[in-house]
């Protein structure tokens, strides 16, 4: 059975979505609000990693709410770029390492419930969040990994809510990866009539 906390978390998820599609600025302190309330909840479920994955996440939540506040609250045409296939493997290898590492850590020094699935969230959640902040396209990619994982973890450890919520996320980075594709087309045509220009 959900708890309450968890009712409010994914109620505050929702709504952080719905304002990060209108690009309010209010969408900022609705997701610091929404990462308190989620530590706790994956206190609860023995989800350490996730936990400690909402201290990261308030920090960047924090960090995006100056960042906006000082550009009027908008951002501008978004630029998107691509990773190339050598950093694709970097990237891919990165995840993967400090996910085994850091879920070996779970597993021999806490009690954590599914130590290397959760640190497999955490792990690429930074990862994806980093590839986001520098507009790459692939960003969407492992959001969508991340998300798909985390919706069975969660469901496994009886937080079906916030299992949904990840549903709803998911559904979001596959229309986010749609869109960037979508914009980087754009750009190439773009590029292409500003050289016969």
């Amino acid at each position: 059975m959900p708890s309450t906390l968890e009712w409010i978390a994914v109620l505050l998820g929702i709504a952080n979505i719905l304002l990060l599609v209108r690009r309010s600025i209010w969408n900022y302190p609705v997701g610091i609000l929404m990462v308190a309330l989620y530590f706790e909840v994956f206190r609860e479920a023995r989800l350490y990693s996730d936990m400690g994955l909402q201290v990261f996440f308030a920090a960047v939540q924090a960090y995006g709410w100056y960042a906006w506040s000082r550009a009027g609250g908008m951002d501008g045409p978004i630029e998107v770029e691509r990773l190339n296939r050598t950093a694709i493997l970097g990237w891919l290898a990165a995840i993967a390492f400090a996910a085994v590492a850091w879920g070996q850590i779970m597993d021999q020094y806490t009690n954590a419930a599914s130590p290397f699935w959760d640190a497999g969230i955490a792990m690429g959640s930074v990862a994806a969040q980093i590839l986001l902040t520098r507009r790459k396209i692939e960003n969407w990619a492992v959001w969508i990994g991340v998300d798909a994982v985390a919706i069975g973890v969660y469901w496994s450890r009886g937080l079906m809510l916030t299992s949904g919520l990840y549903c709803l996320f998911l559904i979001l980075c596959i229309v986010g990866l749609i869109e960037w594709r979508r914009v980087e087309a754009r750009q190439r045509a773009d590029d292409v009539r500003g050289t016969f220009a």
